[in-house]
């Protein structure tokens, strides 16, 4: 499927071998054990274990993060589960992992149980590639490109070329871009994260996360994790994950033509500072974006005045909801500072654009910045 484009692949991935008078896509499996005498050597045994449904699903996606290459998927109950996998899998006592200190919010979360385990955390920015100075001696680099919520890029070639040289494995949580936008493996990752409650699946009504990998020994201790944990996803989660994911490229294409209009858009607006979208050409990142990355993402970030035009801002909106999270088909924006975990001002703003008509969502946010600067 190397040669198919990202819209055929999405729609196509995954699928079992036609079978007469089967569906195309099976449905959920439940089951928490399956028919086994004898020597337990067939591809299912235990629910904790495999599914048939996550078969399909970590197939699916894995011909998404890497066409035509031979990688295999693990999916989680969480974006975190997964994030958490890998890093707690591969680090022991006295490693040392190179963080970003401007990432996903609950990273300080994993960074103070790595620390409880005797794992020295260094962080640097996503910016300026500014994790490369931290290298030496680490076990493990971490790398959020693009940042969330700032929207930073990093050089990921060059962090990996540097972080391999340095003996260091690198994961990169593609969580913004989706395999429609950036491809990490590609770049020469050993890890490719997500959450894919995000943008993978777009529907906001499911928890999940995965991780990509070339190297067999990387996937066996990912999935040894998973078992030893349990973090795993329910059937029909996984199926509805799997069915989603045939929209992927026709949503990630909408999404990504609006954010850039709704950037064009506030960059004319003097109330709007710190405006930052990738795909934007007078954003700072915009010139490494476009070396490594194919699409640029639904999520627009900015900054109001204060903490009160912000919220008025979010008030008058109509055709966004005020929601945390992203990716999804309706867009949603919030004030990021109410959860006190981001470094980020009290007015600032983290806009996910959905899939709605352009016109309409660009005169509902005109008309409420207009509203909210009166």
């Amino acid at each position: 499927m190397s040669t198919l484009g990202d819209g055929t692949r999405a729609v196509r991935a995954g699928l079992p071998a036609p079978e007469q008078y089967e569906p195309s896509l099976p449905g959920p499996v439940f089951a928490a054990h399956f028919h086994l005498s004898g020597e337990p050597v067939g591809p299912y045994t235990y629910g904790r274990d495999t599914n048939p449904t996550w078969t399909h699903l970590e197939r699916a996606i894995g011909e998404l993060e890497a066409p035509g290459e031979g990688v295999s998927t693990t999916v989680f109950a969480s974006g975190m589960a997964a994030i958490s996998a890998v890093l707690l899998s591969q680090v022991r006592a006295g490693d040392t992992v190179v963080l970003p200190d401007d990432g996903y919010q609950a990273l300080p979360l994993v960074r103070e149980q790595l620390t409880a385990f005797g794992v020295e955390v260094r962080t640097a920015p996503t910016g300026g590639d500014a994790q490369l100075a931290l290298l030496e001696g680490a076990k493990l680099l971490w790398i959020e490109s693009p940042s969330n919520p700032g929207l930073d890029v990093c050089d990921i070639r060059r962090l990996v070329a540097a972080a391999h040289g340095a003996g260091a494995l690198v994961a990169v949580d593609n969580t913004l871009a989706t395999p429609i936008g950036q491809r990490p493996l590609e770049l020469g990752a050993d890890f490719s994260v997500a959450s894919d409650t995000k943008g993978m699946t777009g529907h906001g009504d499911i928890l999940l996360g995965h991780v990509t990998c070339r190297d067999a020994w990387l996937t066996a201790d990912v999935r040894r994790w998973r078992k030893v944990v349990g973090a795993i996803p329910g059937p029909m989660e996984a199926w509805l994950a799997h069915r989603s994911l045939a929209t992927l490229q026709l949503r990630v294409e909408r999404q990504c033509a609006t954010a850039l209009a709704l950037a064009e858009a506030l960059a004319k607006r003097s109330e709007v500072t710190g405006l930052r979208y990738p795909g934007l050409p007078t954003d700072p990142s915009y010139a490494t974006a476009v070396r490594q990355m194919r699409r640029f993402g639904s999520v627009v970030s900015f900054e109001l005045a204060d903490r009160e035009t912000a919220e008025r801002f979010l008030d008058a909106l109509r055709l966004v909801d005020d929601a945390t999270s992203f990716g999804g088909v309706r867009s949603t924006a919030e004030r990021r500072g109410r959860w006190g975990g981001d470094a980020v001002p009290e007015g600032f703003v983290r806009f996910s654009v959905g899939a709605e008509d352009p016109e309409d969502l660009l005169a509902d946010v005109e008309r409420a910045l207009d509203e909210a600067v009166r």
